[in-house]
């Protein structure tokens, strides 16, 4: 048995490669946490999570001071232990972004130090239900493109294997936003699968008002309509309308997953490697999705959700939104609209050190 040495802490700035816009927020820069275990036997296991654009350093603050000063001597084998022991540790500061944020980069790290310990890829270590899912792009369907431009970015996602393409609502009227959608309907046919996020812009009644006309597009899901926290609100919405309810990208906890799904309040499950705190509760996640019949499909982070969406069962779709390029030189494989989980061991990242030490606004060692 080996134990955890040390531990690197850095912040990496990353600034999105398009401009990217919702209804209520603009997705000013990628803030990475990043965190890097070193044990006494040399070997080594990375981890990150992620802001997009608030809260980074108050990640980093709660790692160096409160979290990593617990992970020296641990055994690294010992993941579910070291996650529930660090949970419980900050429990004052739970359920909420910045402490699952944080847990997040620990344990995607210990995960990748017991992948490349077992010379095994992470699809195949957290269940391997299959290589491939199909993927869809967001990258092209942002509310502040014009109509022209959405439809041409649409167009181009299908030419390229794409299998759906998702595009962000909440213009000030229904018929803006309808407008927008039937243009891109138009163009890419009926067989083009086309999802709706509406970023937790609505109100119960308007968002009643706005799914039976997205309905009328075929939309397959409608993504975020109410304030996450708004429970009764989206049960109601999901019994009333014909379109999926797609909710957990702003959910922080497996709990907060389990009850959405037992009062019926989403069937489509998007939980967030990072901001639920890692790769240890998303599984759990997916398998409750898994054993109530509900379709898995998770927000952001490709790079890291390909593999657990070919681990579980659940999983129906990856979200394609590069992340990383600038820090990896390995890219999500892409083939005949799947996204294919890379073989390599650990969590199949291929970090760029150099680049990833000059972009460091913080560092942080912890012996």
């Amino acid at each position: 048995m080996t134990t955890i040495q040390s531990v690197e802490l850095l912040q990496v700035d990353l600034p999105p490669p398009v401009p990217r816009s919702d209804a209520i927020q603009s997705f000013v820069t990628q803030e990475t946490p990043m965190l890097r275990i070193t044990c006494a036997d040399g070997s080594q296991g990375t981890g990150y999570s992620y802001t997009i654009g608030t809260g980074g350093s108050s990640v980093i603050a709660l790692l160096r001071d409160h979290l990593a000063p617990r992970l020296i001597g641990r055994d690294p084998a010992q993941i579910e232990a070291i996650w529930r022991d660090l949970m419980f540790a900050t429990h004052a500061t739970t359920v909420g972004a910045i402490t699952s944020l944080a847990l997040a980069a620990i344990d995607t790290a210990l995960w990748d130090w017991r992948c490349r310990r077992d010379a095994q890829p992470l699809w195949l270590a957290a269940g391997g239900a299959r290589q491939r899912v199909p993927v869809y792009t967001t990258e092209g369907g942002w509310l502040h493109l014009p109509v022209d431009t959405l439809v041409s970015e649409t167009l181009a996602a299908q030419a390229a294997g794409f299998k759906g393409a998702k595009l962000k609502v909440g213009k000030p009227h229904v018929a803006d936003d309808v407008a927008r959608l039937k243009a891109v309907r138009d163009a890419v046919g009926d067989s083009f699968e086309l999802m709706v996020d509406a970023n937790q812009c609505f109100t119960l009644s308007e968002a009643l008002r706005r799914a039976p006309r997205y309905a009328e597009l075929g939309i397959a899901w409608f993504e975020e309509p109410l304030p996450a926290d708004d429970l009764i609100g989206h049960q109601r919405l999901a019994a009333a309308s014909t379109v999926p309810i797609a909710v957990g990208e702003s959910l922080y906890s497996p709990a907060q997953f389990a009850a959405y799904i037992q009062s019926g309040a989403a069937s489509i499950i998007q939980v967030d490697v990072a901001r639920v705190g890692g790769i240890t509760p998303w599984l759990k996640v997916a398998h409750l999705a898994e054993c109530f019949n509900l379709t898995v499909c998770p927000h952001f982070l490709m790079e890291l959700q390909v593999s657990l969406c070919a681990a579980t069962p659940a999983a129906a779709w990856v979200e394609y939104i590069p992340q990383l390029d600038a820090v990896a030189s390995s890219r999500m494989a892409i083939e005949q609209g799947h996204a294919v989980a890379p073989d390599t061991p650990g969590l199949g990242i291929d970090w760029r050190w150099d680049e990833i030490q000059r972009r460091a606004a913080t560092t942080h060692f912890i012996r």
